[in-house]
């Protein structure tokens, strides 16, 4: 039996992830350099740590607000538990 490989990004828990329809514009990196990545296996972006202060957190949100494909997903209620 052939294992499958592991993704080259795993979900991330908490309340901001990126889905697949990511286009790679690279523009939630320029405004959240600290919070997102980007992934050259998939050319997409994903979360690399969710916001961890005001700042972060603005940031992140502005990178949400400002997704040209609508991305980037903001859970309200927090997956952390």
């Amino acid at each position: 039996m052939t294992k499958a490989p592991l993704p080259s990004r795993l979900p991330l828990t908490g309340r901001f992830h990126v889905d697949d329809t990511c286009i790679d514009c690279q523009l939630c990196r320029d405004l959240a350099p600290e919070n997102f990545e980007s992934d050259p296996d998939t050319e997409t972006h994903y979360v690399l740590k969710q916001p961890e202060n005001e700042d972060e957190l603005d940031q992140v949100l502005d990178a949400y607000e400002s997704c040209p494909s609508d991305s980037i997903h903001y859970l309200r209620i927090s997956t952390e538990e």
